[in-house]
């Protein structure tokens, strides 16, 4: 078989050159373009490639229409002015993705697809995740220069004399993604699953069978892509497969984790969605399902999507200078560049939290006990010599000490399915906040690191007085509820809470307005998108799914088989029954009172119900596992 090309790099993005190629390359039958709506959705069609060759500079140069009802843009493309263009990016990478099911009769190759990643416009305005981060990071550059123009002393302390000499700023950002997978019908052995992960017997341990084959067809398919992985593995989740006679796979349920190497943020986010069809393209085609929920089992690690960002200048003598890294990285954790960029996320993350977690699978997974973030807090390490290694912060800061070039920020709250053009455009916009205050402080960075470190209760030129923001020890085992709440905030507990953030804090909500890079039609529409899913999926999934949980929940003792505590349990678990799905003549059920408060858009008094619904289901399946248990 004739070799596959894969990518076509931007140096190529011009008539003469993708004429040549589509020429020679007869199977690539067909153009698409891959625009991303503020819910993180991709767009796909099908574009005979006869027509893009016919024209392809008026392609280029100019867009395709689409109907703004195929994409999440609320508020924005509505029915009364919907129309939506999709407009090339020549500044990326694009992207062939071949179907192996479809032979081309002509050269027995796969037939291919040229995905070309786009921009969303609206009333000539680009309304798209793509193009809030391209504007995202176009800004921190030119607002990083003119902070060292204007204040020589915040590069001094990283071996520049002057700002004369940087070439130019360089934006790094990667994530890593975790997803479960298991064979078709299997149904999750919550026990098993629980005892496997308390035992540490999947995580990092060697992959088998077609879960093996897998995970090295998609290592190779990125690779071929440009992608560049540079890790697989198993994660915490899962328990171990079987074997059939005939040799085939059952009851896999495993958890993994795909990680690869830095790009600049358009394209480390255009990379993930990319990586996501792969897996999910190779691991299906195999027989396998795949999901990227934060939290597809109730009581299990979920899947988390850690994403990393930097910032390094280039000078202009071919120098790459970390701009986080200290000159003396025995002597210092961070720059004052460093201390302002995690303190600018630390500070702002009421903001920046909505955008990272937007759904009610996202905060599924945000529960104490399974290293998942939950408070504004970051570790720096317990000392300069030794790297902090605590999973139970919600902003990390990966350094080595032999290798400043790997001083970075990893946030560890988004999940799979956060929106991560989105944000990546947050985290930078939320350091640039933080590091025009250091900036306009004068401190120096010991006093940057007692800032940083201060206890709740004292003054800060910058973050509130009333919280403490660094903390070396595991903050879930260390500090009770009460405690932890009082000194990193309570954090919210449904999508309602967190959306509500961006009115609670409006004067933060201003850093993601800087350079227009959020605009206020942006923000009300991501809004809206993230409410408006929360209450329908609520309605109509999350009420559904307790309902055949209740309803599985049968009796199984009899006066033979029975004890006392059986029927005491049993009791119990009919209260819950009763009070959560069973409307009476004198009392509403829970599922009524949520649908009621959903059609009167009491959203304060619906997120206090879905709190109140998870905490019933919890006490039912736990009271469900004990009294099955106890059935001989």
């Amino acid at each position: 078989m004739k070799k596959l090309m894969y990518t076509i790099e931007k140096q190529n993005h011009n008539e003469k050159d993708l004429k040549s190629i589509l020429n020679d390359n007869k199977n690539i039958k067909f153009i698409s373009l891959m625009g991303v709506d503020l819910g993180g959705n991709a767009t796909d069609e099908k574009i005979p490639v006869e027509l893009f060759i016919d024209d392809i500079s008026g392609f280029l140069e100019s867009a395709i229409q689409t109907d703004g009802s195929s994409v999440e843009l609320y508020n924005i493309a509505t029915l009364n002015n919907a129309k939506v263009d999709l407009m090339p990016d020549i500044d990326c990478k694009w992207y062939i993705d071949y179907n192996f099911e479809h032979l081309d009769e002509e050269t027995n190759l796969p037939i291919g697809t040229l995905r070309i990643p786009a921009f969303l416009i609206h009333e000539n305005k680009k309304v798209c995740s793509r193009g809030i981060l391209r504007k995202s990071e176009k800004f921190f550059k030119k607002s990083i220069l003119k902070i060292f123009e204007e204040n020589p002393h915040m590069i001094q302390n990283i071996g520049i004399e002057d700002v004369s000499e940087i070439e130019e700023i360089i934006l790094t950002s990667a994530t890593e993604l975790e997803f479960w997978v298991n064979t078709p019908e299997d149904k999750a052995d919550l026990e098993k699953l629980y005892v496997s992960q308390s035992l540490k017997e999947q995580y990092w341990k060697r992959t088998h069978g077609i879960i093996r084959t897998c995970l090295e067809k998609t290592l190779i398919k990125l690779r071929e892509l440009g992608i560049e992985p540079e890790m697989a593995h198993k994660e915490v989740g899962g328990i171990n497969s079987s074997i059939s006679i005939d040799g085939r796979t059952n009851h896999a349920m495993e958890q993994l984790e795909i990680s690869w190497k830095f790009s600049n943020p358009l394209q480390a986010a255009d990379n993930e969605l990319v990586a996501r069809e792969i897996i999910e393209d190779i691991f299906t085609s195999n027989g396998l399902e795949v999901t990227f929920k934060a939290k597809p089992i109730h009581g299990v690690a979920g899947s988390g999507e850690h994403t990393h960002v930097g910032v390094s200048a280039k000078l202009k003598n071919g120098k790459i200078k970390n701009l986080f890294a200290p000159t003396d990285m025995n002597e210092d954790y961070l720059s004052k560049i460093g201390y302002g960029a995690l303190m600018g996320i630390l500070h702002n993350y009421e903001v920046l939290n909505p955008i990272v977690t937007a759904s009610n699978d996202g905060f599924n997974r945000l529960v104490p006990g399974f290293e998942a973030p939950v408070c504004i807090v970051t570790s720096l390490g317990h000392n300069y010599e030794v790297p902090s290694r605590n999973r139970s912060v919600l902003v990390g800061l990966v350094r080595d000490i032999k290798n400043p070039k790997t001083v970075r920020f990893e946030l560890r709250s988004p999940n799979p399915l956060s929106n991560t053009y989105l944000v990546i455009s947050g985290c930078y916009q939320t350091m640039l906040d933080g590091i025009k205050a250091v900036a306009d402080s004068k401190l120096s960075i010991k006093d940057l690191e007692k800032e940083i470190s201060k206890d709740s209760g004292q003054d800060s030129f910058y973050l509130e007085k009333e919280r403490a923001y660094r903390d070396e020890n595991d903050v879930f085992e260390h500090y009770s509820l009460e405690e932890r709440n009082k000194r990193f905030s309570v954090p919210p507990a449904t999508v309602y809470e967190n959306m509500k953030n961006l009115e609670k804090y409006k004067e933060k909500v201003q850093c993601l307005k800087e350079g227009n890079v959020f605009s206020d039609a942006i923000i009300e529409s991501f809004k809206m998108g993230a409410l408006d899913k929360w209450q329908k999926e609520l309605k109509n999934r999350i009420i559904q799914h307790c309902t055949e949980t209740i309803r599985s929940c049968v009796k199984l003792h009899n006066k033979e088989n029975m004890d006392a505590l059986d029927e005491v349990v049993w009791n119990s678990i009919s209260d819950i029954k009763f009070n959560v799905m069973k409307d009476t003549l004198t009392r509403k059920s829970l599922f009524t009172e949520i649908k009621e408060a959903i059609e009167n858009n009491d959203y304060d008094t619906v997120s206090n119900l879905q709190l109140k619904l998870k905490v019933e289901m919890e006490k039912i399946q736990q009271l469900y596992m004990q009294y099955s248990k106890n059935i001989y």
